[in-house]
């Protein structure tokens, strides 16, 4: 019998249309576009805006324009995976919204938190369902409303996130394409630099946790900073020697978009040629769990079957890892 692969067969995303430009945060909190730009290269992002709106409503325009566009029909689903930081509510799982909002009823579903790694270790689990031969459509949804827990008077982290959503389909083949190898990590010990203070069952909410602020993101910059070059850079280069990859053989770097001193590090650490890596930084800010399947979404024209990619990323937790995948069809044919 075959080898069956794991593949990416077709991508959808949404992005919210209120753009939050970095003078509109100079009149929140003391900065200006020239200090961000310099030091974390982002010029505007996306913010949802209406009552009642959360993550779920993104990622189901999300999952919507990925059914249209690969012909797929809600009924067809086997599973879907939705990872985010930012969920609806406590309980129940995002996923299992999206699927009621998209009609998607024979399917199973589940959210997951990995920090801004979650899409990647989502893209692990996703590709396991697949080549386990158990099912052959899985959606794997990126999506998060970050601005509903950005102190937008805090400069340490109102400037970075912004929200959006991406989803790509999962099937099968027997093809040498698709998933090829993870490397995965994880070290708790760096939850003390960035976390979210209270909501969770350590400190529930109260009166005075409110008031303190502290059901925000706390990030302590330098630290996640370096940690966050090293551990993108480390992990994508130990995949190019695992799999004699050189900065010729890969086609594409696919980085998450958290900072663009962090993306240039691991870049260059690559040998990587600048047109091979995916930046959308600027425009979107860093979505968290949407910024992978938005830059493949933004990039898909431009992708070749055959094409070496190199997944890289690093979240709270800590969390990084790296993803080897050959993409799977030519992308300008959609």
């Amino acid at each position: 019998m075959s080898k069956i692969n794991a593949i990416i067969s077709g991508i959808g995303a949404y992005v919210p249309d209120y753009i939050l430009t970095n003078n509109e945060i100079a009149t929140m909190v003391d900065t200006s576009d020239e200090w961000i730009m310099t030091r974390i290269g982002i010029k505007e992002r996306r913010i949802l805006k209406g009552e009642g709106l959360g993550t779920s409503d993104m990622g189901v325009k999300a999952v919507e324009q990925l059914l249209k566009k690969t012909n797929t029909k809600a009924d067809e689903i086997d599973l879907l995976i939705c990872t985010t930081v930012t969920p609806d509510m406590q309980f129940p799982a995002t996923a299992n919204i999206i699927c009621d909002k998209a009609g998607i009823k024979n399917a199973f579903s589940f959210d997951l938190n990995a920090g801004c790694s979650g899409f990647l270790f989502g893209m692990s689990v996703a590709s396991k369902f697949i080549t386990s031969g158990q099912y052959k459509k899985v959606v794997l949804v990126g999506a998060d409303k970050m601005s509903s827990i950005v102190d937008y008077t805090d400069r340490s982290v109102s400037p970075i996130f912004g929200d959006g959503a991406g989803a790509v389909l999962f099937e099968p083949t027997t093809e040498d394409i698709g998933f090829i190898d993870e490397m995965l990590h994880v070290d708790g010990a760096g939850r003390t630099h960035l976390h979210q203070k209270a909501g969770g069952s350590v400190k529930p909410a109260s009166h005075e946790s409110i008031d303190a602020k502290e059901h925000f993101i706390y990030q302590e910059g330098q630290p996640v900073f370096k940690a966050a070059v090293k551990g993108m850079a480390d992990i994508s280069v130990d995949m190019m020697k695992k799999h004699n990859l050189t900065n010729d053989s890969i086609n594409w770097l696919v980085p998450h978009q958290a900072n663009l001193r962090i993306i240039s590090a691991t870049a260059k650490r690559m040998n990587l040629q600048p047109e091979k890596v995916m930046i959308n930084i600027e425009k979107f800010g860093n979505t968290t769990d949407a910024t992978l399947p938005l830059l493949l979404w933004e990039w898909e024209k431009q992708l070749k079957k055959g094409d070496n990619l190199i997944f890289s990323t690093f979240g709270a937790g800590f969390t990084w890892g790296a993803i080897y995948y050959k993409w799977a069809y030519d992308g300008d044919k959609i």
